[in-house]
């Protein structure tokens, strides 16, 4: 397959910054896995965007993420003197093992099945706080209002944010995204995201003195001590991986409840069953995952030549694994994939990823999506989203979400 395979009219088939793929990525997928299903971008990355090759790249002991060669390839020799490229360097996200096995191990007791469980009454009193702020306006953003507040609250307690800094985290920018997208960031978006990411190591350092000082029962305490438990994590992976779970922890889940959202507006009939039959929101959010994924595409690197698909993807290339597209693909979906559809079964939806890679939080972001969305439709029944057709989506292609959302009741 080679990149001079175009779309309609000479439209290149994967340009993912464009307004016309935020919008709506999927019907260029389609083309994508009709025309050319491993494509090469522009960049030389090869895009698989079918069902089995993104499971297989994702699963592949022959595929790992070699970030700093990958980066260095990209941009230069001298990209990893810029601090934010530094600091994902050492994010568990982009590692291989055995730096990957350390640094999960030492994060993963935090997000057991039965701890994500016990944080339901929490997940519920904010959601509901949430709601009592605005319901006497009779309007909100669902977005800024609601969708954002609850797993900021979530990863600040996880974290043990103190209650008095938490404002400034209401507040920050969520314009982290583009730090994943697959088109090379500028000069000034390398600026801007130093920036961000100075202001985020100086502040996590500072919390990190206070929790040795006075320790708590919070994740950073934990990783403080495990710091000092025979040095298992150094300062610079501490801070990295700190800075991660907070972008992570917030950023992909306020995506779900927004992109759910607006899915279920979309579909007043999907809509109109859930209200009549709550009992089927659990799957419901497997649906909201697979339709609409807040996170569409994930990355590994060739460890040696692999034949995936017919293609010869050599040793050291970049493979970007569409996870909007696999989660469409009418191989796995045969009942029209393009339909969202509640009471679906045997969703397995892959927007959390595969492999030694699987989101650790993902058990946690189903179970606030699912309060979140289910509290909403019962104490606003008649809560409207004033436009559905044109609403505003975030610039970034990696993690798809809503700028903003209004609605009324």
């Amino acid at each position: 397959m080679n990149e001079h395979v175009q779309g309609a009219g000479g439209v290149p088939l994967f340009n993912p910054l464009s307004p016309d793929f935020i919008r709506d990525p999927y019907p260029h997928y389609d083309r994508l896995r009709r025309l050319d299903p491993i494509h090469v971008t522009p960049f030389g990355q090869f895009v698989t965007s079918r069902h089995a090759d993104v499971s297989l790249v994702m699963r592949d002991k022959r595929f790992g993420k070699d970030f700093v060669e990958r980066t260095t390839r990209r941009y230069g020799p001298e990209i990893m003197n810029e601090p934010v490229f530094r600091s994902m360097s050492y994010w568990m996200l982009q590692a291989d093992p055995p730096d990957h096995t350390r640094l999960r191990g030492l994060v993963v007791k935090a997000f057991t099945a039965r701890r994500v469980e016990d944080m339901r009454p929490r997940i519920q009193q904010i959601v509901d706080e949430a709601i009592d702020a605005v319901i006497d306006r009779g309007h909100m953003d669902l977005i800024e209002d609601f969708a954002f507040r609850l797993p900021v609250t979530i990863i600040c307690d996880m974290l043990g944010i103190p209650e008095e800094h938490r404002e400034v985290f209401y507040k920050s920018s969520r314009d982290g995204g583009r730090l994943l997208d697959p088109v090379p960031l500028s000069e000034e978006e390398i600026k801007q995201g130093n920036a961000g990411n100075l202001m985020a190591q100086m502040y996590f350092q500072q919390l990190f003195e206070l929790r040795r000082r006075t320790p708590g029962d919070d994740l950073i305490t934990q990783l403080v001590q495990a710091e000092e438990d025979g040095n298992k994590l150094t300062n610079e992976e501490l801070t990295a991986n700190i800075i991660l779970l907070f972008g992570a922890g917030h950023e992909t889940t306020v995506n779900l409840i927004g992109n759910g959202l607006l899915a279920l507006h979309r579909n007043p009939d999907q809509l109109a069953l859930l209200k009549a039959r709550p009992e089927l929101m659990e799957g419901a959010i497997e649906e909201f995952l697979r339709y609409d994924s807040s996170v569409q595409m994930t990355g590994r690197v060739a460890l040696e030549d692999v034949d995936l698909g017919g293609v010869t993807i050599p040793r050291g290339e970049s493979v970007l694994c569409l996870l909007g597209s696999a989660n469409r693909d009418p191989a796995v979906y045969p009942d029209r994939p393009d339909r969202l559809d509640v009471t679906r079964a045997n969703v397995k939806p892959l927007s959390f990823g595969g492999g030694i890679h699987f989101c650790l939080g993902a058990q946690l972001a189903r179970i606030e999506a699912e309060i979140a969305i289910a509290t909403l439709l019962r104490r606003l029944p008649d809560l409207r989203i004033d436009d559905v057709e044109n609403p505003e989506w975030r610039p970034t292609f990696v993690l798809r979400g809503l700028k903003r959302l209004p609605a009324s009741w």
